[in-house]
């Protein structure tokens, strides 16, 4: 035993139940409690920085209670999948006119590139008449289900930049926090032993952009995205080391949070108390996270809706998990899959490459908005799916391999439940799909809209941070009333 200075002795010879019994109000005191008593949010009274009270601390009533978004990270083609275009079919391999690139700035092709016309079949379904192409043969069945929006924009073309603009609301890598984060932040969370933000990835490698793209920036850290792996170990060195069990375990929780609760009394470090809560989640996720990971319990018929097996890294498998995550009262769950980036290589063509992604996530991600529709969650669910940007009318010809180049100026995304509009498209894109003629929807739009249905006046949620108040539509963005029900 180290000796020890005899100013510091008195908080030596505090004993956890003396200290428990003097500072009932204290972090420690709060922490403990919800150990023992159940699963309480330390902060669930404290209404967030810039939000006028009110009924559930909302800003207006509220359509939806959650978020799944399904991100389709490199830029599916909107071209091939939701935009049919004719004319440029009939252009195919003609010099793109002059008026539409002057002055435009392109990631990998030159200004005068040569049309690429869409080589994939397209129909209409359902009752709404949605246009889809034949790579999507499932999202075909839940058509009438879709929000689809054509006449998505925004401002940046390089990938890593463009998600951190998508979720953070600016391009650059300055520590701003992602949507989830905003949203936990604004409302909290209903789960009681699950964090506000879940992340899940699939694909070969993580998305460009990496864990700034669900940071809490500036935020307090317990508002960050936790990713969780498959398997029964969602999170590394959560299980007890050999020899710890539970009571000890307990008791060295609470002898932690004793100690952090001390030092916050020295410093009013409010970090310390995302600390306590950390910890506090991390012992009750022992036992929920592997249950919530182990998709036995699933019925044979919703495996095989989804595609998902028990066990594999999969996005199949992930659609089922973010269900069974907003069924446990998870706020936001953000599913990355990646290798939509389709150039003119070998390997990430618009031929074989897009078909396999299709045919990775087509028939889960409709399997997500079906199951949501029958459990009778879709309606206080919103599910967004797309990337960060859209795909050139024009082609990169590589020999043989066909591809489009980043497009920034239209492109489309889908939307689901929630308070959104079913069975409607909105929005159109020129005769070649260049340049968006109605209903244009910005990036910060669609945030804005996002806050709308959960009932946050994105005027409103900010937060303080080097000298000024910041949101996640910074200074731009309206409420897109054309997209809701």
């Amino acid at each position: 035993m180290p000796n020890i200075h005899p100013k510091n002795q008195p908080l030596l010879d505090l004993t956890r139940r003396h200290f428990f019994q003097d500072c009932r109000v204290g972090l420690g005191a709060m922490a403990l409690g919800s150990l023992l008593t159940g699963p309480q949010t330390l902060s669930a009274e404290i209404p967030p920085y810039g939000f006028t009270p009110g009924s559930r601390g909302l800003h207006h009533e509220a359509k939806a209670k959650s978020v799944i978004y399904l991100f389709m990270a490199g830029g599916p083609s909107q071209l091939d999948l939701f935009d049919e275009k004719p004319k440029l079919r009939e252009l195919s391999g003609q010099m793109i006119p002059e008026s539409y690139v002057k002055g435009k700035r392109f990631a990998f092709i030159k200004p005068d590139a040569k049309l690429l016309g869409s080589g994939r079949r397209f129909k209409k379904h359902g009752t709404s008449g949605a246009e889809l192409s034949e790579l999507l043969p499932h999202l075909a069945n839940v058509a009438d289900d879709l929000c689809i929006v054509k006449s998505m924009a925004t401002d940046v073309f390089n990938h890593g930049p463009a998600k951190l603009f998508v979720n953070t609301g600016s391009p650059q890598f300055s520590g701003r926090p992602g949507m989830g984060a905003w949203i936990t932040y604004g409302l909290g969370t209903e789960s009681q032993n699950l964090p506000g933000f879940v992340v899940l990835q699939s694909g070969p490698r993580g998305p460009r952009g990496g864990a700034p793209l669900w940071s809490s920036g500036f935020l307090p850290t317990n508002f960050q995205g936790v990713p969780l792996r498959s398997g029964r170990e969602p999170i590394l060195n959560l299980s007890n080391p050999a020899g710890i069990n539970s009571d000890r375990q307990r008791e060295f929780v609470g002898t932690v949070n004793d100690l952090n609760a001390l030092r916050h009394e020295v410093t009013s470090d409010p970090e310390i108390g995302t600390r306590i809560a950390s910890y506090e989640m991390a012992y009750r996720m022992q036992s929920s996270a592997p249950e919530l990971m182990d998709l036995h319990g699933e019925t044979k018929d919703t495996l095989e809706r989804y595609g998902a097996e028990p066990g594999k890294h999969s996005f199949a498998n992930n659609c089922l998990l973010a269900r069974r995550l907003v069924e446990r009262g998870v706020r936001f769950v953000q599913l990355y899959h990646t290798d939509w980036d389709h150039h003119g290589n070998a390997g990430t063509e618009l031929g074989k490459s897009l078909e396999e992604r299709c045919h990775e996530t087509d028939r889960s991600c409709a399997a997500l908005v079906a199951d949501l529709k029958q459990r009778g969650l879709l309606n206080q669910t919103i599910v967004v799916w797309g990337g960060e940007f859209g795909r050139t009318p024009q082609g990169e010809d590589r020999e043989k391999f066909l591809g489009r180049d980043h497009h920034i100026d239209a492109f489309t995304m889908w939307l689901a439940g929630g308070g959104f509009k079913p069975g409607q498209t909105i929005g159109a894109t020129d005769e070649i799909g260049y340049y968006i003629t109605e209903d244009k929807v910005h990036v910060h739009d669609l945030q804005a809209t996002l806050l709308h249905l959960l009932g946050i006046n994105h005027l409103k949620l900010t937060y303080k941070s080097q000298g000024r108040n910041f949101r996640l539509t910074d200074v731009h963005g309206n409420v897109v009333h054309k997209l809701l029900s």
